[in-house]
């Protein structure tokens, strides 16, 4: 009778260990897939505890395993621990490919940013090239410009020419041949023009008589001096130019005419501003 009252007591512990053990098994099953439907992404659907089919849940129905079986056993920790590592497994794997897809955004990123870079710093150049190429065409135009300016002022000067000096050489009545005084007198106005451009040398020829023989007289004189200044001082001949006028009266504005009573060459220099820009 005392055996069975034991028994029947033990049996009563037993059931209530077991209902007590499978209510916290349950909380900690809901507890754990909570926390992996709360990690996992919105479109994963949340783990659920296994339901047990019986009491002994695939236990042999026996003493042993009536005493033991509401304690976690090894497959027990399986049954509810491997369907949370394949989740926790699926997550890191989830976790690693949005990784190397963060990482390849972010190179992508990276590689346009530098492209983008890049280009900048070339069109910087370009921009860079064409601003100095556009100052210097603007500076070559301007210089062209002050070119055509200048050129024009030359042109403009060439057929200028201004007296700067007037020697008159005398003759005696019939001759033709050059004192000691007139050559003198050429030699020093020809002497400065050794070293000088731009000018040229007008000689003009008077004789007393009437006519082509005044003028031939005239043309005598006047050779005699573009002979002397040729050979002696070297000047070009295309320099000097020639007038012979015979007895003709000469006069400026504002005076008398001058008559020819005896025979005379008057040499003029004359020369334009070339000179003055060339020097």
């Amino acid at each position: 009778m005392n055996k069975c009252v034991f028994l029947s007591m033990i049996l009563c512990l037993a059931f209530a260990l077991s209902a007590l053990a499978q209510d916290n098994n349950a909380s900690s099953s809901r507890s754990a897939a909570g926390q992996a439907a709360s990690v996992a992404q919105s479109e994963r659907e949340p783990l659920t505890a296994p339901k047990a089919a019986n009491f002994w849940d695939g236990d042999d129905p026996n003493l042993a395993n009536l005493v033991a079986h509401p304690f976690a056993n090894k497959k027990y920790v399986l049954r509810y621990t491997v369907p949370i590592r394949d989740r926790v497994n699926e997550l890191d794997e989830i976790t690693a490919e949005n990784a190397n897809r963060i990482k390849d955004v972010d190179a992508r990123s990276q590689q346009g940013l530098q492209l983008a870079s890049e280009k900048v710093s070339l069109a910087d150049q370009h921009a860079s090239d064409a601003g100095n190429k556009a100052q210097s065409a603007h500076t070559a135009a301007t210089q062209a410009s002050t070119n055509v300016t200048t050129a024009e002022q030359m042109v403009g000067n060439t057929d200028q020419y201004k007296g700067t000096a007037q020697t008159e050489i005398q003759f005696r009545p019939g001759q033709s041949v050059l004192s000691k005084s007139a050559k003198d007198a050429l030699d020093q106005m020809a002497e400065p023009l050794k070293s000088q451009r731009s000018y040229i040398i007008e000689v003009r020829g008077f004789s007393a008589g009437h006519g082509q023989s005044a003028i031939a007289s005239s043309q005598k004189m006047s050779d005699s001096v573009v002979r002397y200044l040729v050979l002696n001082h070297q000047i070009p001949l295309y320099r000097i130019y020639v007038t012979n006028l015979g007895n003709a009266s000469v006069g400026g504005e504002g005076t008398s005419a001058k008559s020819v009573r005896a025979g005379r060459v008057e040499v003029n220099v004359l020369k334009n501003d070339l000179s003055a820009s060339n020097q």
